[in-house]
């Protein structure tokens, strides 16, 4: 029976393949008893009410936008005057095209699939000229096959501990055809590379960007905060919330924003058809709801969305920053903030005014920016500053808040980063808690890669803010990274734990945030990073020919534009370029990123265990 246990997890395991949050789902299959099963006892009714719950919560969100925008006038403000057309037709594809974004697509099947996806993938070598011609069909003739604009609904309940009975507890997870999945990946890549040559998105937009991500984002904006409190500024940020921002985007004014981006003739006319005559169904078990027509926004699950949706917020930035504030977007999650010096009523009414712009915009393009869930956090002395317990933003009262939570970090008034670690510690011990339950029944490979999904990763996460913080503070991490690699190997609590992370080559957590730092840094030089922070790392130039100028150096900052220890230790656009002056020369001259990750690690592995 062990043993086929054990082969059962390795299966299950191995199912997973490279994915993380597969992974996860899998061990907690495997450790935790199942949900009970949840809404309605009339299975078709329950699909008709969740279709009409969902349905009715968008209505509701354009009825409330509608009110706050008048009539008419906001919404022609939203419109974009079309420039001329560049972009008239899409580029058509070959068999060898479509068979390399098929190894690209995730064989996960719909409903309404004919065949599972799994078969497709695998015998894509014989449907490659018949795919190739519908791909090619759809792109000429500027349509969108209608059977493949129907999507199925499953309801998610977001927390196993909300009551099943309650409809708002759960959230729609969308699931649309594969074919139409194709179509869209060679449109996608067309899309992304117009995108690119006219580099059109808004420079601090790191959601669904390569290259770019919510710990890009995060470096960014915790170095900008960092700096400003070093020159003794106050600073205010604030989170803004959209409520179902993607379910809400206007069509008409997408289509004027993508001829804004130079699009016209067929190419227009597929965006038009893409997005107009979708239907959705509710599925709960074996029964399936009414279809209900979808009259505003883009289809959730789908390639395209998430780039549709950068092109549609492009002129909040632009405005935010008219204001002279600092912003940082990744998808539909904004954070503006405002550094001050003095005059704190001044800063409060410049934040208040382009709050106001912003609401405008929101509701002129449709969208609801969520007042009550707006957060604000204050970094500074309210009392010498003279700042209150909260602000007054649109007739709403907002608290100031001692920590905020922005795209998955807990960012607090002192930027210690120590709620975030306690955070991290907790999610990190029950991830290692569950792995152990699973040891027995887990051969010595899934081991390894199970820990390093479940419990590594979370250590990892956006480990570049943790660089410099004291060791009292990174200690509890430190530890938890000792209790993994003891599970992993079979140590006892009392082996000394230096050989065991030697042994699996695992580096301790300070140096793991150092590697970090040294990885943005070397993407950003080499044109794998955000322009936002290769704007911040400066190469060392000189009149005279130097040794220094031969070296790759980079400029520090000097003491006197950053005064604070703290700073010089943490702050990315500080700390970065003084570790990259550190390296040896050879590894500060690879150009490949891969060799650069290995060469970087054994550099970082010698001085740790000195080797």
């Amino acid at each position: 029976m062990a043993t086929a246990k054990r082969a059962f997890f390795a299966a299950s395991i191995a199912s997973a393949e490279n994915s993380s949050r597969r992974l996860f789902q899998v061990v907690r299959n495997l450790s935790e008893p199942p949900v009970p099963p949840g809404p309605g006892r009339d299975p078709k009714i329950s699909c008709n009410a969740f279709a009409k719950f969902f349905a009715d919560k968008i209505a509701q969100i354009q009825k409330e936008v509608d009110s706050t925008m008048g009539a008419g006038p906001g919404r022609e403000s939203a419109r974009v005057l079309s420039g001329p057309v560049t972009w008239d037709q899409f580029q058509s594809v070959t068999s060898k095209d479509v068979d390399r974004l098929l190894g690209k697509v995730k064989p996960t099947t719909c409903l309404l699939d004919p065949c599972p996806s799994w078969l497709i993938k695998a015998s894509r070598e014989g449907l490659g000229d018949g795919l190739c011609g519908v791909v090619n069909a759809s792109l000429c003739e500027g349509a969108f096959p209608d059977p493949l604009k129907e999507a199925v609904i499953k309801p998610l309940l977001k927390k196993t501990s909300l009551d099943p009975a309650n409809l708002a507890n759960y959230r729609p997870v969308s699931n649309l055809p594969f074919l139409g999945k194709v179509i869209e990946r060679v449109v996608a890549e067309q899309l992304q590379a117009r995108l690119e040559e006219t580099d059109h998105l808004d420079p601090f937009q790191s959601g669904f960007r390569s290259h770019h991500g919510t710990e890009t984002a995060l470096v960014a904006l915790v170095d900008d905060l960092r700096r400003a409190r070093d020159k003794g500024e106050s600073c205010f940020l604030v989170l803004l919330d959209l409520s179902a921002a993607f379910d809400t985007i206007d069509h008409n004014i997408l289509l004027d924003r993508l001829e804004g981006l130079g699009a016209g003739g067929t190419v227009i006319q597929w965006f038009r058809s893409f997005l107009l005559g979708r239907v959705q169904k509710v599925v709960v078990g074996d029964e399936c709801s009414d279809p209900w027509a979808l009259t505003c926004g883009v289809p959730q699950g789908s390639v395209l969305s998430p780039m549709l949706f950068n092109i549609y917020m492009k002129p909040l930035g632009e405005i935010i920053r008219g204001f002279g504030l600092g912003v940082h977007q990744y998808a539909d999650d904004t954070q503006l903030y405002l550094s001050f010096k003095s005059e704190p009523v001044k800063a409060v009414k410049a934040l208040c005014e382009c709050l106001e712009a912003v609401g405008g915009w929101m509701a002129a393009n449709r969208l609801r920016l969520n007042p009550d869930k707006t957060e604000v956090l204050f970094l500074g002395d309210r009392e010498r500053v003279g700042v209150g317990d909260s602000l007054v933003l649109n007739g709403v009262t907002v608290p100031l808040k001692d920590q905020v939570r922005s795209l998955g970090v807990i960012l607090d008034s002192q930027l210690s980063m120590e709620a975030q670690l306690n955070s991290v510690s907790r999610a990190a011990v029950y991830q290692l808690h569950l792995v152990r339950r699973l040891r027995p029944y887990l051969p010595a490979n899934c081991l390894a890669r199970v820990v390093h999904a479940l419990v590594i990763s979370r250590l990892d996460y956006c480990n570049a803010l943790y660089v410099g913080l004291p060791l009292k503070v990174t200690r509890k991490l430190q530890l938890i990274q000792n209790a993994a690699a003891r599970l992993v190997t079979g140590s006892g609590r009392r082996d000394h734990i230096t050989p065991v992370l030697r042994d699996l080559h695992w580096l301790p957590v300070c140096f793991r945030a150092r590697f970090k730092v040294l990885v943005l840094t070397f993407k950003a030089l080499n044109g794998l990073g955000p322009v936002y922070l290769k704007e911040r790392l400066h190469p060392h130039h000189s009149a005279r020919t130097l040794r220094s100028s031969a070296e790759g150096l980079l400029v520090v900052p000097s003491l006197r534009e950053v005064r604070l220890q703290g700073t010089r230790q943490r702050a990315f656009s500080v700390v970065a370029p003084a570790l990259w002056n550190a390296l040896p020369l050879d590894v500060k001259e690879i150009n490949n990123y891969l060799i650069f990750r290995r060469h970087l690690k054994a550099a970082l592995f010698r001085e740790v265990f000195n080797m």
